[in-house]
């Protein structure tokens, strides 16, 4: 198949990279604005064809997908547009800036009976999957929260606030290892610039049975933290990102609540064992969602990081706007699925 890869500013060369070296996969074109960036292209990969101009790629009938890796405000159209000339269309997070831009993609996508999906990279990450493996098995017992701290110094971004550019990583993650939908969502956040798009913001997330997740996101942290916490009753994760060879910790630790009987004035039981650290394959996750959307469209299958986990993510960003504006109020928000 042939792709045209959208966008060559910050994420596109990884996405260029990777699918030109997936098997069955061919770059074809690709777009930017920029006659600097387009050059750099042809330096670096002199058979792909490089453009500035949108419809050129449209009216190839040779060309099978787009991969669309621009501002999140130029989303909706590009993909819409690449739908609708029968295009495949693989879109960079988050999928769109709306719930309503999303729910038109996949009804679109369906009719035309076209792959759409969504780069959430890191499910495609070693430790993600291995995170995910613990808790289908059983390993760390009934999955109890979910902490995530994601902040560094910039990039601030022009077009979405905080919550926007980084969130989703972190909620894709957490609906993903999940495996249920939140019932309601807190938010709060703060701008220190001019444009009022918020450069620290703090996301809740309520599920059923008394299970929550939070996400703390700053762009104005002196420190750069890519850290995630994983509390089930049995046992608990920790993911850090930013190490290279230990990015998995878990710990064999736990409470147990102890019965009224045997109660004088403690309430819980404390457990402290061992920690293990799993040895994680190395690979690009990159790699590993190209080869997944290759797959989806040559062979049929259904990617990880599909149109709902594109969905879903927006809807709770949407709804963590709605909070924010009301000062935190909970904002309840209905499961986002389509069949």
């Amino acid at each position: 198949m042939k792709i045209a890869i959208i966008g060559y500013g910050y994420w596109g060369p990884n996405l260029v990279r990777n699918f030109a070296n997936t098997p069955d996969c061919e770059v074809a074109y690709v777009l930017d604005q920029s006659a600097q960036q387009l050059q750099r292209v042809q330096k670096a990969y002199p058979n792909v064809k490089t453009t500035s101009n949108y419809d050129e790629i449209l009216a190839d009938n040779s060309v099978d997908a787009v991969a669309i890796a621009t501002p999140v405000s130029a989303h909706y159209p590009l993909a819409k547009q690449a739908l609708e000339h029968g295009k495949n269309v693989l879109i960079e997070k988050p999928m769109t800036s709306s719930v309503e831009e999303a729910e038109s993609l996949i009804a679109l996508a369906k009719t035309n009976g076209k792959v759409l999906m969504v780069d959430h990279t890191y499910l495609y990450t070693p430790a993600v999957q291995q995170m995910k493996t613990l808790i289908d098995d059983g390993t760390l017992g009934s999955l109890q929260y979910i902490d995530s701290t994601r902040i560094n110094l910039g990039l601030f971004q022009k077009d979405v606030n905080v919550l926007w550019d980084l969130a989703p990583h972190d909620i894709s993650i957490c609906n993903y290892l999940m495996e249920e939908k939140p019932l309601a969502v807190q938010a709060v956040g703060v701008s220190h610039t001019e444009n009022n798009l918020e450069n620290i913001a703090y996301l809740t997330l309520h599920y059923p049975n008394n299970k929550i997740a939070h996400f703390n996101c700053s762009w104005v942290s002196p420190v750069k933290i890519r850290q995630m916490l994983i509390g089930g009753d049995k046992k608990m994760i920790v993911f850090n990102d930013l190490e290279t060879t230990e990015k998995l910790k878990i710990y064999d630790k736990g409470y147990t609540v102890l019965p009224e009987s045997d109660r004088d004035k403690i309430l819980v039981d404390y457990r402290t064992g061992d920690i293990r650290i799993p040895k994680l394959p190395q690979k690009e996750a990159l790699g590993g969602m190209a080869q997944d959307f290759v797959n989806a469209i040559l062979k049929g299958t259904t990617p990880i990081s599909d149109f709902n986990s594109g969905l879903e993510v927006v809807a709770i960003l949407e709804a963590a706007s709605e909070s924010i504006l009301n000062k935190g109020k909970e904002v309840l928000i209905e499961p986002k699925y389509v069949a």
